[in-house]
């Protein structure tokens, strides 16, 4: 009778540990996990690559997601990256900037099971997600505040490559400080790259020697070396995608976030607890909270520049005041 006794306890252990064991494994497989291929700067850029990872760190430890990530300099190409990243099994690809276009749609296609996201670019491929955003309207308040403040009525623009998608900051920065400051010159450079912080540094040694006391730069990793160079010199600056605040405290004035982190983080969200992205194309802008202007820092604004800002924003928000038709 014990011997039935012990043989009935042990199957009763077997079946709760199976159970437990399938139970685990569920959880396991109804973990959404997420790749993405980072632009061309990578990790450290302290801009747009930075912005995309922290979205997924945040979706990581608040919404229970497991995310892997390919730098161009580990895996030579980006449809090799992203390839890698779909052997993997995760749910959703992300190809971080526009230069990652063409690789991820050479993919998409011999993928079509497989949703993927696309920032900064739009693809008509049916299982590409695309996000962009209207960095003209960012970099109008920015280019506001270089307009009243500058005091030699010569301020910069520092692009990357020489791409549409840099060409609207570039005319959001200008129309704004023409907007307030018709009579303002404004120098504008592209450097070729967003990964050449010395290169940065150089056009801003010659954009100050022209005159010039607030330089924007949109230019990732390059911008970083143009902010340096700005404080350096004395003279302003201006952060972009992220709040660039704490690379130089005595020059960068403010700074054209952009709402990377944001979007991925809510775009995972939604995966998460729908199933599925519903938008196929998203543009987002200061009403979507796409993007925004950092907090003055450095100098101070006069009531009437302050109403001046806040006056834009509201109507820039509300569509009365359109940048870019």
């Amino acid at each position: 009778m014990r011997k039935y006794a012990i043989l009935l306890v042990l199957s009763i252990f077997a079946v709760v540990l199976s159970a437990c064991s399938d139970g685990g494994q569920n959880t396991e497989t109804d973990n959404i996990k997420v790749g993405i291929m980072l632009s061309d700067a990578g990790l450290g850029d302290q801009s747009f690559s930075d912005m995309g990872f922290a979205g997924l760190e945040q979706a990581r430890d608040e919404l229970g997601i497991s995310f892997d990530y390919r730098e161009l300099e580990e895996s030579e190409t980006y449809e090799q990256g992203l390839e890698e990243l779909v052997e993997q099994g995760n749910d959703l690809v992300i190809g971080l900037g526009f230069s990652i276009q063409e690789a991820l749609e050479t993919v998409a296609k011999k993928y079509p099971d497989v949703s993927f996201l696309i920032i900064d670019s739009q693809s008509d491929l049916p299982n590409v997600y695309n996000i962009t955003f209207k960095e003209d309207e960012g970099s109008f308040l920015v280019g506001l505040v270089a307009g009243m403040k500058t005091q030699s009525n010569v301020v910069g623009f520092v692009g990357g490559e020489d791409v549409e998608l840099i060409h609207k900051f570039e005319d959001g920065f200008v129309a704004g400080v023409k907007a307030v400051n018709p009579e303002a010159k404004i120098l504008s450079r592209y450097s070729g790259t967003f990964g050449d912080d010395k290169l940065g540094e150089s056009i801003a040694k010659e954009m100050i020697a022209a005159g010039a006391d607030y330089i924007y730069p949109a230019a990732g990793f390059t911008g970083v070396g143009v902010i340096l160079e700005s404080q350096k010199a004395g003279t302003y600056s201006f952060g972009v995608d992220s709040d660039q605040f704490y690379l130089a405290e005595g020059s960068v004035v403010s700074s054209m976030v952009k709402q990377v982190d944001v979007a991925i983080y809510d775009t995972v969200k939604e995966l998460v607890e729908k199933g599925s992205i519903s938008e196929k194309n998203k543009q987002l802008g200061l009403k979507e909270n796409g993007v925004a202007i950092a907090p003055i820092r450095v100098i101070n604004l006069s009531p009437t520049e302050q109403d001046t800002l806040e006056k834009y924003i509201e109507e820039i928000s509300n569509g009365t005041v359109t940048i870019l038709e």
